[in-house]
């Protein structure tokens, strides 16, 4: 049984999903923070890749998703490596895939394929993402992985609240294996709060000096072969107290900036760190009178909100330090 603010009482009674939860590859998921960076400069921002995998499973499982992809939903990230997306700006991954790109590996070196093969299962089904369209769909469509975590952040960062997203999941259906939403007004409102996440909170100006400085920190790493790629498979407090422990005077300076109580201003002037993000736009399919039609034809406040995030993605954000507190070193 899984009980949690989102998504209520769940019970799982499936041995393969069972199996899979207890698995090492998706427990070390509650050692990955969703916010990478993020979490050494603001504690808070602390949702983990563990708690989004099984939200995806849940909700998919709600709308009527097979076992098959409830399986792969809750599997999608755990090819995660240690601060999430951070590695993918260290390595210079402008489409933020690295962990799609050694899914495969991490799987097939794992514990998940005997896992599958004993319940009668093939890793096969973690490849087929074209046909598991209610956790994956591309934007600027609704799908399980896009949803959950933007609820479960917005959520556990205290911008909205258990009584919204129970609204918003009960206007919920799925039409020709589409995510589509019943109510103009919730389409609305997932709409502001998605960009609430992927752009007032993803180019926040703290957590790009987050990650753009553990990114160099990292880079900086590996060029000094202070740690290889494959120790980015353990989990984040893991990661970073192996970067702590070196000798070595530059990356001490570096990692000494990254902890809560720095100050930092979004400054296009004398900027230390630029970020611009992949473009993610949303645009929900919206069933009403009998048909479904895109949000931003019905609701120009979408329309709008969506033109301003795609301005906004393109301008990025620039990031200026204005203090690291005295008792920041670590």
């Amino acid at each position: 049984m899984i009980i949690e603010d989102i998504y209520g009482v769940t019970e799982i009674t499936e041995p393969v999903l069972i199996d899979l939860l207890h698995s090492k590859p998706v427990q070390r998921l509650k050692g990955i923070y969703q916010a990478g960076a993020g979490f050494f400069v603001q504690p808070k921002w602390n949702t983990t890749r563990y708690e989004h995998s099984v939200g995806a499973l849940i909700l998919v499982r709600k709308l009527g998703a097979s076992l098959e992809e409830q399986i792969a939903a809750l599997l999608h990230d755990v090819s995660h490596t240690a601060f999430s997306h951070t590695v993918d700006y260290a390595l210079g991954r402008a489409n933020e895939d690295y962990h799609e790109e050694i899914f495969d590996e991490i799987v097939r070196r794992s514990e998940i394929p005997s896992i599958l093969r004993s319940h009668g299962y093939s890793t096969n089904l973690l490849n087929d993402i074209e046909k598991w369209t209610l956790l994956e769909k591309n934007a600027p469509d609704l799908c399980g992985d896009r949803i959950d975590y933007t609820l479960r952040d917005q959520y556990n960062y205290g911008f909205i609240t258990a009584e919204e997203i129970h609204s918003f999941l009960h206007t919920l259906i799925v039409i020709d294996g589409t995510i589509c939403i019943s109510s103009l007004e919730q389409a609305e409102w997932f709409v502001n709060i998605y960009y609430q996440e992927v752009i007032d909170f993803f180019l926040d100006p703290l957590n790009v000096y987050a990650y753009q400085l553990l990114a160099k920190a990292l880079n900086y790493s590996f060029k000094q072969n202070i740690i290889t790629k494959n120790e980015l498979l353990l989990e984040d407090e893991q990661v970073m107290n192996r970067l702590r422990s070196s000798q070595n005077i530059k990356l001490k300076e570096m990692l000494s900036r990254l902890s809560p109580g720095v100050q930092v201003e979004e400054k296009k002037e004398d900027y230390e760190f630029y970020q611009k993000n992949k473009l993610r736009l949303i645009d929900p399919l919206v069933f009403i009178d009998n048909k479904t039609v895109r949000a931003s034809s019905l609701s120009p406040q979408v329309h709008t909100m969506n033109k301003l995030a795609r301005d906004r993605t393109e301008r990025g954000t620039y990031v200026k330090l204005k203090r690291v507190h005295k008792d920041s070193l670590y």
